[in-house]
């Protein structure tokens, strides 16, 4: 067995390898604290035909047993990935992708489980730490290592790989992924923090990447691990020619075409043209169209570099044309169709109560959401068909983004006490279509009277680079991320950021280059703002469709009483008035109902049995038994007092039958509370006395 070990941020980083899964092409445990996790990489032996991609999956699962839990739900196993699952998988898999030759077409399978887990340090900066190792076993020819760490922003001070604790008052939560000295990934949150925090934090990551890469070169090193990379050429000299000669001309004249589909349907022309004579070939038909597509690439990122023109007319700060436009759909409790350029978003938002709280079961604890963001791609809002089916790692991760945009400016739940929903549903897309999620996300929040006090917008930056020369973008177009070396999306607030996302083709980007992208961000962020402040500056009135509700404190030792006998009082309040009530531990009270008459009855009702009644207060109740003496009225679940016959009418009553019977409603009024605590009701109070 070979085993490195360092401290990282006070605490032990352990690689180990030799131990288990011995059959894998590359196997490696990894320990941070007393978190594990097992990571396997493994490649198929020959290259799989007919591709013009990398076939590589990266599968991060957590096993309850780590965290000392069974499962919850009735197979009590672990199912499908989860939403955090997948959101793993994908911050493992970004980073490592841009690492590998780019004709590298060998089936490759990354398999990331977590054995053991401490509840304090998080295992995604270790599912990355523990690719990269597998990956440097493994026949993979991979230009590695890279290593993942978090940055925390703590009382002012950067904080490397915080614990749960420490992020749990941390003003940042940066996931920073590189390789010696440069940035590959970025993934965050923040607390509106400014642009200089960022790029301090991410000068603060550095240092805690070079410490675990040099322990990844040292595990390397008791390895003999080589490889070879096929870089041999299969177009000829010949075909590249022709196929230069024939079509170069045709892709400069793609310029001239501002409509996204229109230009796709004429690059489609030209590469159906160009691949024809080569469809029976199954070799040579995948590298035809690699070697068109990389002329229409190159064709692209000369224009952006020399004339600084982009491929739709734009400058190389200019954002597209917005159109916001409020309250487009009549029932939901808050709409907005949102269109930048050729992407478009309609947003909606839905208001519940506190029993819509999505219940998370993870590996470590179980917690409650209050707030959730999906996010939808159809193949129509690209003018394609495809699969429908479950929701995607893509949907998951840019709703995840914009629910992390959106997220901070949200009001307590105190001051606003329901769940909140969002969707955004993505019916046009060429480029930055989760940044248009965040404007219309929050957007549709203040349509729908949620308290929020700014915005959020967010932008899409691309870029560039050759050689020493480079070219940021603003606002980039579908064309631009896939042709480009960068998609980093920033979101935040006049004030500063709330999330960020750092997606590279390139190994690695320069602290210089990530100032002035993140400088032309805030101007592109801005000037968002400014438009969706036309539209709408704040918060609607509460929707009419949306549910009411009211929430109050009572005094923890009434709880048992309000709740009653096997849950009597709670159940019997809910079936009278239709409403729904949520007692919390700590005495919160929040009764919510469509109907405001219906939540008014229940609020009453409720103060009825937590409150001490005053003398002169009039109550609704129900006669529960008659005696011969008088009656007695229950005013509230649980709760009753008595009217002596006496009390029933000014006239003298015989019996207390002739008034009032079992089941009877009837309005009392409280006159008095004898010594013993006693309520004495009277019913003939509440008329008037004859002369």
């Amino acid at each position: 067995m070979i085993k490195v070990e360092k401290e990282i941020a006070g605490k032990k980083l352990t690689i180990e390898s030799g131990q288990i899964a011995r059959q894998s092409g590359g196997a490696v445990v990894v320990t941070y604290g007393e978190t594990t996790l097992l990571a396997c990489a493994n490649c198929s032996k020959e290259p799989r035909e007919g591709i013009d991609f990398l076939p590589m999956q990266v599968e991060y699962r957590e096993k309850h047993y780590a965290g000392g839990k069974i499962p919850g739900g009735f197979f009590k196993r672990e199912a499908k990935p989860t939403d955090n699952e997948v959101l793993i998988s994908r911050l493992t898999d970004r980073p490592l992708r841009p690492l590998m030759p780019k004709n590298y077409r060998h089936e490759l399978q990354i398999m990331l489980t977590t054995l053991s887990s401490d509840g304090v340090n998080n295992p995604d900066t270790i599912a990355a730490i523990g690719a990269s190792a597998a990956l440097l076993l493994s026949p993979v020819p991979f230009d590695g290592p890279v290593a993942s760490v978090r940055v925390g922003f703590v009382d002012g001070k950067y904080v490397l790989n915080p614990t749960k604790e420490e992020m749990e008052i941390s003003d940042l939560d940066l996931m920073v992924s590189g390789k010696k000295d440069k940035i590959c990934m970025i993934e965050g949150g923040s607390n509106f923090v400014p642009e200089q925090v960022i790029l301090d934090a991410l000068d603060f990551a550095i240092a805690g990447i070079n410490d675990i890469v040099d322990l990844q070169l040292e595990f390397e090193d008791q390895f003999d691990n080589s490889y070879e990379i096929d870089d041999s050429k299969i177009l000829s000299d010949e075909i590249e020619k022709s196929l230069n000669d024939a079509y170069l001309s045709k892709i400069d004249k793609l310029f001239d075409i501002s409509s996204k589909q229109e230009r796709d349907d004429a690059y489609n022309e030209i590469e159906k043209e160009a691949t024809e004579p080569y469809v029976e070939d199954e070799i040579l038909y995948p590298e035809v169209k690699a070697f068109v597509k990389n002329m229409f690439k190159n064709a692209v990122r000369k224009t952006v570099l020399d004339k600084k023109v982009r491929i739709d007319g734009r400058g190389l700060d200019d954002v597209r044309q917005i159109t916001i436009v409020p309250d487009i759909l009549p029932r939901v409790h808050g709409s907005v169709l949102f269109t930048r350029g050729e992407t478009q978003a309609i947003a909606t938002t839905t208001l519940g109560t506190s029993r819509d709280q999505q219940i998370i079961d993870s590996m470590d604890s179980d917690y409650k959401k209050s707030f959730m963001l999906h996010y939808n791609f159809p193949p129509y809002c690209v003018g394609e068909t495809g699969r429908i089916g479950f929701t995607s790692r893509r949907e998951v991760g840019h709703g995840h983004l914009a629910e992390r945009s959106l997220k901070p400016i949200l009001p307590s739940e105190e001051e606003f006490p329901y769940t909140i929903r969002l969707v955004s549903e993505i019916t046009e897309s060429n480029g930055s279509s989760s940044m248009a999620s965040v404007c219309g996300g929050s957007l549709a929040l203040m349509c729908a009277g949620v308290p929020i006090k700014e915005h959020v917008a967010g932008i899409a930056m691309g870029l560039i680079t050759e050689n020493d020369k480079y070219a940021v973008l603003s606002d980039i177009l579908g064309t631009e991320d896939f042709l480009g070396d960068m998609d980093f999306k920033v979101a935040g607030t006049k004030d500063g950021i709330s999330a960020i996302q750092l997606d590279l083709k390139v190994p690695g980007l320069s602290m210089e280059i990530l100032s002035d992208a993140l400088k032309q961000a805030n101007k592109g962020r801005l000037h968002i703002l400014d438009e969706m402040n036309k539209a709408l500056d704040s918060p609607s009135e509460l929707s009419p469709y949306a549910p009411q509700i009211v929430s109050f404190s009572i005094d923890k030792e009434k709880i048992g009483g309000l709740i009653g006998p096997g849950g009597k009082n709670i159940k019997a309040i809910q079936e009278q008035t239709e409403c729904v009530v949520n007692i919390d531990d700590d005495g919160v009270v929040s009764v919510s109902s469509s109907d405001k008459s219906k939540l008014d009855t229940a609020v009453t009702m409720i103060k009825a049995i937590v409150e001490d009644p005053k003398v002169g207060s009039v109550f609704d109740g129900k006669v529960t038994k008659i005696l011969d003496f008088g009656a007695f009225v229950e005013f509230a679940p649980g709760r009753e007092g008595l009217v002596h016959i006496s009390e029933l009418d000014w006239k003298r009553v015989n019996k207390v039958e002739d008034v009032v019977s079992v089941g009877d409603k009837v309005q009392v009024k409280l006159f008095e509370i004898d010594k013993q605590g006693r309520l004495n009701f009277s019913i003939k109070r509440l008329k008037e006395k004859p002369e």
